[in-house]
């Protein structure tokens, strides 16, 4: 017959099964570290390819932009020379300058039409709504250089926006808008526009099907229009979105080269010079290796920046 239970006392069978459960738990807290240091095993080939692909040749970046080089002959030690030149010179200032101005278009601009349209598309239930996102989006898979030339041929002198503005009898605002010294960053600006906007589009138009109902719900019951619908409840509601989309689109604009290229080369005159075009321009047209790695260390500076500030600034 087994023990009989004294009132109070624990049965020995039930110690056992209380000593049997506690080793595990035991083992498991003698060795806290192994499970993540398996997971952090899975993590070294992704650490292999960032280091080889960004770190090392950001390093060996950062150890050029100290010589004077220019890609063939040997270097020329130049120390803090090359960024002194940086800061005072007035062709880096100006298309840094430009790149913020890129940034009202390839940003600010989408990121405010995007919040109107997807808020609206959820607002209105639109039919076929699907297919429009799809048509929104379709800039973000044509390639750089496809745009860019139909772009140049849509701004062209004889294009379709001058022969609009003729049909319309506004022929005397036709100009060849991507070699006008006024409106050619403009009209490169209006390029990123159309192509950043499918993507923040779909970002925002994901984000409002994630926000529950209930809440707009409850805001149409306190008498909310549309208006402060959107800032109530869809705009909090899309933090997280907001916070890539601008990340993505700012960093986008500060490092415009493709679009430039294509469309201005970064004329007329430096009217659409890019910090990343300059960076071109001094590496492979003039020699000056070690000039173009400081600019870009201070472009990657200054990305890096604007990422960290967009996103604090979001999270608040």
């Amino acid at each position: 017959m087994g023990t009989p239970a004294i009132a109070g006392v624990p049965h020995p069978a039930g110690l056992d099964v209380v000593a049997a459960t506690a080793r595990p738990a035991r083992a498991a807290a003698r060795n806290p570290g192994e499970p993540r240091g398996i997971g952090l095993l899975y993590t070294l080939p992704a650490v292999a390819l960032f280091v080889t692909f960004v770190v090392l040749p950001l390093v060996d970046g950062i150890w050029i932009s100290l010589y004077h080089w220019d890609g063939v002959s040997p270097r020329r030690w130049a120390g803090l020379g090359n960024y002194s030149a940086l800061f005072s010179d007035g062709t880096v200032a100006s298309a840094f300058a430009h790149a913020g101005v890129l940034i009202v278009f390839y940003s600010v601009l989408p990121l405010v039409i995007g919040l109107f349209v997807a808020s609206s598309l959820a607002r209105l239930r639109v039919p076929g709504g699907n297919a429009l996102l799809a048509l929104f989006f379709l800039p973000q898979v044509i390639a750089p250089v496809v745009v860019g030339v139909s772009w140049r041929w849509i701004f062209d002198e004889n294009g379709p926006v001058n022969s609009l503005l003729r049909a319309v009898g506004l022929g005397a605002f036709a100009r060849a808008w991507l070699g006008d010294f006024q409106w050619a960053l403009p009209a490169v600006g209006v390029i990123g526009t159309w192509a950043m906007f499918g993507l923040v589009m779909v970002l925002f138009v994901g984000g409002i099907q994630r926000i529950p109902a209930s809440l707009y719900d409850a805001a149409r019951v306190d008498g909310a229009g549309p208006l402060r619908e959107l800032v109530l409840v869809t705009i909090p509601g899309l933090r997280n979105e907001i916070a890539i989309a601008a990340t993505v689109t700012v960093i986008t604009a500060l490092r415009a080269f493709d679009l430039i290229f294509v469309t201005t080369h970064g004329g007329p005159g430096d009217q659409t010079l890019t910090p990343s075009f300059l960076i071109y321009t001094q590496a492979f047209l003039t020699g000056q290796v070690g000039y173009a790695a400081a600019i870009a260390v201070a472009l990657t500076v200054v990305v890096l920046f604007v990422a960290v500030a967009v996103n604090r600034l979001l999270e608040r």
